[in-house]
Formats: structure tokens, sequence, C-alpha cells
């Protein structure tokens, strides 16, 4: 047979203790999320929680860098635009004095000596256009490691071919430059050629007006064409912003859903496991045996 188990005092206050350290854990526990706000402190609170958090992050972070890659693209698209709309106006202007050096009420030579000297006026203009930057960069030099793309004394190209794209989503990666030979024109027959042309012919050989008009019209045409597929990388570039935008607010809101407590559930939560431990240290009060001391008193 087996004898009646004996429950002593000492294992009762044992169990009373565990159940209050057990009380105090959750108690802690609650509090720490109410102050943090998160309801994963460590990966141990929730495993596959924690795993897909550190997805989540990851792809947090990766659509950040798009969309800091995509806002730099849009400001050197945005640059590369400005600066040729603003050359095309004076390109239009140069091709107005050839006109006028052609036109036989404009042919004699002081007259085409001031055509010439605003020619060389707008030469210098365009080349400074040229050779602006974006962040310390020139616009149109490629991936130069120099300051400018053409030689402000020459009108010689001085940059490289190589171009300048951002990584802007997922598979996606666009072009955020035009070298100067694209935009321009290639060597020998660029931009600051023809002027150069122009002023000489104005001022020596009329005659060869005529083609110096035929290249300044193609140079102009190839402005065009580039701003307009600027116009389109221009586009796209914003369209992937958004889009990297939003499904970063997406991810954030996957995110906070596992990571972030319930604020109210969590208040509710935490009066209840409140009055638990209160009511276990009552309950405790009465079960833990009186000291001999308060048999003495």
């Amino acid at each position: 047979m087996y004898g009646n188990s004996r429950i002593t005092q000492q294992s009762m206050t044992h169990q009373a203790l565990l159940g209050l350290e057990s009380n105090q854990s959750q108690l802690a526990r609650l509090q720490q999320q109410m102050s943090s706000g998160k309801q994963l402190s460590k990966p141990s609170d929730d495993p596959g929680g924690a795993a897909s958090a550190l997805k989540l992050r990851s792809e947090v972070a990766r659509n950040a860098q798009w969309s800091r890659n995509a806002d730099d693209g849009l400001g050197w698209l945005g640059s590369i635009d400005s600066t040729l709309t603003g050359m095309s106006e004076q390109v239009r202007r140069a091709r107005d004095l050839v006109l006028q050096g052609l036109s036989t009420g404009s042919s004699s030579p002081e007259s085409r000596q001031a055509l010439a000297t605003e020619i060389d006026g707008l030469r210098a203009s365009l080349l400074g256009s040229a050779n602006s930057g974006y962040l310390g960069r020139p616009l149109f030099g490629g991936t130069t490691a120099g300051t400018v793309a053409y030689d402000t004394s020459t009108g010689a190209y001085v940059g490289d071919s190589n171009p300048v794209a951002r990584t802007v989503g997922a598979n996606a990666r666009v072009r955020v430059d035009i070298t100067g030979p694209e935009a321009f024109g290639p060597a020998g027959s660029d931009l600051f050629s023809v002027l150069t042309s122009v002023a000489n012919n104005l001022r020596t050989n009329p005659n060869q007006l005529n083609s110096d008009l035929i290249a300044l019209d193609g140079v102009m045409k190839n402005m065009t064409t580039t701003l307009a597929d600027v116009g389109v990388r221009y586009n796209r570039v914003d369209q992937m912003l958004t889009a990297a935008e939003s499904h970063k607010a997406d991810v954030a809101a996957t995110l906070s859903g596992i990571e972030d407590i319930d604020v109210a559930k969590t208040t509710l939560d935490l009066s209840l496991q409140r009055a638990a431990y209160q009511a276990a240290l009552q309950a405790t009060a009465h079960i833990v045996q009186p000291s001999l001391l308060d048999f003495l008193k």
C-alpha cells in the first residue's frame, strides 16, 4: 500500500515562489513591450516572426537604397534637361545669326564682323554650359575624374565615353548621363567646331555659311533628340521612385504588424497581469508559514 503523500511547508513555499517568479517574468515582459513598443525584443520571443522581420528589414533597406539612387538619378537627368534646354535657345539664336549672315542686307564686312563677334560670345557661353557639373562632376563628361567635359581653350572633348547608371529597382538599371559627343556631336562636327567655322566664315568666307547652316541644323536636331531621350529616362526613374516608395511603405506596414505591439491589447494584458501578480502576492502571504520570531511575539 502506498502511504499518503505528505505536502510540506517547504514544498508549498517553493511552489508559491515559483508562481511569483513566473508572474514577475510575465509582468516584466509586458512592461518591456509597452516601453519599447515592440513585441519582439529577441529572436526567442517568436523565432518565425524574427526570421520574417529580418527578411523584411533587408527589403526595406533595399528599397531605401533604390529610392536614394532614383533621387540621385533624377538630379542628374533634371540638370541635363535644364542645361540642354537653355543651350538649345542659344543655338537657335546662333542659327538666326547665320541666316542674317546669308542675307544680302547684312552682307557688308562690318555687319558680318558684328555677327561673328556675337557667335564667338555664344560659343563661349555654350562651352561653359557644356562644362556644367552635378555634385562636383561634369554633366557631359561621362565618368571622367576631371572637372570639365570640354577644354575651355580649344573646345575639345576631354571626358570619356563611360556611362553613369543607377540601379532604381529589382533588375532596373537606368543610365542617367549623356556624354558630350552624344549631346553635341562627334569631334570635328560638334557644336563648338561648327560655331568656330561659322564665326570664321562670317569674317572671311560667307559663301560657306550654307554648309555651316546645314551642320548647325544637324547639331540642333541631335540636341532635340537627346532632350527627348532624357525626358523618357527621367519619367522612367520617377516612376521607379514612386514604386519603390510605395513598396517601402507596404513592407514597413507588414514589418510593423510583426514587430509592433497592439497598444490597446498590451495595455489590457498588462493591467490583468498586474492584478494577477497582486493576487498571487496575497495568496503567498497566507501560504508562507510565520517565522519563529512571529510565534515569540
